[in-house]
């Protein structure tokens, strides 16, 4: 039985079952949750979260130490303020202390209350019935519900847990969060940190994407150059990954550099899911390629989390890394835009439409697996990571 986490020294991606290290020349050492970790039996019936802890004495304590919601919207040339409606949230089993480690999150990096008392949280159990706890989900939920609300701080962050992490519960949780957003009457976001290797059925899941009034985002996983379900859905905005450059790695308050592909961004050409039209002439091949853009997912220059539900020994403010980062930051950007995508097909071509403007970042430099980033769309960033609120 492999422990809850595996521990290196070196910087790591994953594939099916395995941890594997390879030296992408930091010194920061990196937790791999358990939860983190797909076996072979699990494809095709039960999801892997996609966050990653940096694990050092700087990276956890009392008070945050990795990018912040101010340090990195000044990267990404945002508004400190913002957001609409509702932006739902997926994970699996229950995190018993969401509400106050969300509150405690916002009121210290200067986003005031949130709370169900005042309208800016709710916590729902899919099946109706509150699940068991699991403290490696717990975590995943944590960076969830935190870095969309520090991407929108004026929505309503609804956090939906679902009964286990198979992929029967967690669409069964999809569901109840897309109905959650069509009932605010105004169009919203869910966000999916979670997935699995492709699997010849994953298509049949692909329907529960398919309303209007939501657009719904999911990590495009931390395998390098590798593809997970349902960031390749064509009716899903896949989130990939960078490493954001400073002068001091790792360290918000020294100056921007540049954003190069993290080597851990998941990645490809799906092997089930078709050419979507608003890929058609981007994307080589047939299939679906994934990511669609990208945000900070290296743990090396990872974000703030508070996490008070004790895990491994762990509680308190650690620095997250992975595109679990990614995926509810980017759904906070798209709802701090306006909302005004209807739908995933038509947040996708919106975001195409702006392919190579300077409303995204277009990264040059960086590889993932056997891709490498380049000029224009790519398998390590997609079109780039985001400037700004045009085109998202």
């Amino acid at each position: 039985m492999r422990s809850a986490f595996l521990l290196t020294v070196l910087a790591v991606f994953l594939i099916p079952g395995v941890a594997l290290a390879q030296h992408m020349g930091h010194g920061h050492p990196i937790l791999i949750p358990d939860t983190s970790i797909e076996r072979p039996e699990h494809v095709g019936l039960q999801a892997h979260t996609n966050h990653l802890l940096r694990f050092d004495p700087e990276a956890t304590g009392t008070a945050p130490a990795g990018e912040t919601p101010a340090s990195l919207k000044a990267v990404y040339n945002l508004p400190a303020y913002g957001g609409q409606g509702v932006i739902a949230l997926v994970a699996a089993y229950d995190y018993p202390t969401a509400e106050n480690d969300l509150n405690l999150f916002s009121t210290t990096m200067g986003l005031g209350p949130c709370t169900t008392a005042n309208g800016c949280f709710l916590k729902l159990y899919a099946s109706g019935k509150k699940p068991q706890s699991n403290c490696g989900w717990a975590q995943e939920a944590a960076l969830d519900v935190e870095w969309s609300h520090a991407m929108a701080p004026y929505a309503k962050i609804v956090l939906v847990e679902a009964a286990s992490s198979s992929f029967t519960d967690l669409f069964t949780a999809v569901d109840v969060a897309r109905q959650q957003v069509i009932n605010s009457g105004k169009p919203g976001q869910v966000s999916m940190s979670w997935g699995g290797s492709e699997f010849s059925s994953e298509t049949s899941y692909d329907s529960h994407f398919k309303v209007s009034g939501v657009v719904f985002f999911a990590a495009s996983g931390d395998s390098g150059g590798q593809t997970i379900y349902p960031s390749v859905s064509p009716w899903v905005v896949a989130a990939g990954g960078t490493s954001v450059n400073r002068t001091t790695e790792g360290n918000p308050n020294t100056a921007f550099l540049s954003e190069t592909g993290w080597s851990g961004s998941g990645g490809g050409s799906s092997r089930y899911e078709p050419l979507p039209s608003w890929q058609s002439g981007v994307v080589s091949g047939s299939h679906r390629g994934a990511p669609d853009l990208s945000f900070d997912a290296d743990p090396n220059t990872g974000v703030s989390v508070y996490d008070s539900t004790k895990c491994q020994g762990m509680s308190g403010w650690m620095v997250f890394g992975g595109t679990s980062v990614s995926s509810p930051a980017v759904a906070g950007i798209a709802n701090l835009a306006g909302s005004v995508s209807n739908s995933s097909s038509s947040e996708l071509s919106l975001i195409y439409a702006y392919r190579g403007t300077s409303n995204f970042y277009d990264v040059l430099s960086g590889s993932a697996g056997r891709y490498s980033a380049a000029k224009g769309w790519d398998y390590v960033t997609g079109v780039g990571s985001p400037r700004g609120l045009v085109g998202k």
